[in-house]
């Protein structure tokens, strides 16, 4: 069995509390779902399971490798949401909720990095 490394199991576990938030609290992640889309609460269910499965599937040496790119393929379909979000706190925010909002989005460069990494973490 291979060892996973703090930066999958960091992944893993961010994945896991972020995908309970979106059943235990899912209005705010319906707000952010781009305008565009349809069945906003549905696509927030979806990518609470999506983000469990690839919590789950990091853990495991035999399912590192397929939940690694399954999680770069996440957090690349999750990146418009964080795009909507800046700009609607762009809209209405104050200045330091406009700096949080837009210094979270090239946080998704390490969190795909750290995901490509898990990926070839396999046993």
């Amino acid at each position: 069995m291979s060892r996973r490394s703090r930066s999958t199991t960091g992944l893993a576990g961010m994945f896991a509390v972020m995908g309970v938030l979106h059943f235990v609290k899912p209005k705010p992640f319906e707000r952010i779902v781009p305008k565009a889309l349809p069945a906003k609460k549905e696509l927030v269910y979806a990518s609470g399971v999506a983000e469990l499965a690839c919590a789950a599937g990091l853990l495991h040496p035999r399912t590192r490798r397929a939940a690694g790119l399954a999680s770069v393929a996440l957090l690349a379909a999750v990146f418009p949401a964080n795009v909507q979000m800046a700009l609607d706190v762009n809209r209405k925010g104050s200045g330091r909720a406009k700096a949080i909002a837009f210094g979270r989005l090239p946080l998704q460069i390490p969190l795909i990095r750290a995901a490509l990494k898990a990926s070839r973490e396999v046993g």
